[in-house]
């Protein structure tokens, strides 16, 4: 009988490391601000709606899990903490949630509304924790305003205050809140200029 609890440990021993935890699913937060505006179609009345038509990033981001940098080289995707739905549909519709708070004046929308909305595309080039316990956050965004065009970038690097993919997540949607906020400046002083 003594013979057989080696062989039993053996196998208990195996099958804890082959059982795989539970996936973690991460949403980045939205703003709790209350959106009030109204589009008029009156022309020159008010400012044209905007629309955030697309939010893209390359391939290494757009997958299912949250990208963390090993190095300044090597990137690795979590396996088993994963974004609850796509990553560019997140942030897309934060920044839409975003700029609608901090716009009260504006109609912010995933779709195109009236006639000749602001156009509003941005590129995520970084969206990843990093091994010295830095948060990144880069792209560029362009707008389009009838036949006015202009591009801004962004680079944020900002510290995470804990460890975990809890505190790295919350830390990545402090920083594309910092984003909007840049955009929702720059759309504000723009009108203001016009």
């Amino acid at each position: 009988m003594m013979k057989w609890i080696p062989a039993l440990m053996v196998a208990l021993t195996l099958s804890a490391c082959g059982s795989s935890s539970q996936p973690s699913y991460y949403q980045i937060p939205l703003t709790d601000s209350p959106v009030n505006a109204q589009l008029q179609n009156t022309a020159g009345a008010h400012p044209a709606a905007i629309w955030v038509d697309r939010v893209t990033m390359p391939d290494y981001l757009s997958g299912n899990g949250v990208v963390y940098q090993t190095s300044s080289v090597k990137y690795v995707m979590a396996s088993s903490h994963l974004w609850a739905s796509p990553l560019d549909q997140q942030l897309k519709q934060a920044l839409v949630s975003d700029l609608s708070a901090q716009l009260p004046g504006r109609v912010v929308s995933a779709a195109p509304l009236g006639e000749r909305p602001d156009t509003l595309s941005v590129n995520v080039t970084g969206f990843q924790g990093r091994y010295d316990g830095k948060a990144v956050v880069s792209g560029d965004w362009i707008l389009q305003r009838g036949d006015h065009i202009e591009r801004r970038g962004f680079s944020l690097v900002l510290a995470q205050r804990a460890d975990g993919y809890d505190a790295l997540v919350k830390t990545l949607g402090q920083g594309w809140q910092r984003v909007s906020a840049q955009i929702a400046r720059h759309l504000a002083d723009s009108s203001v200029n016009k």
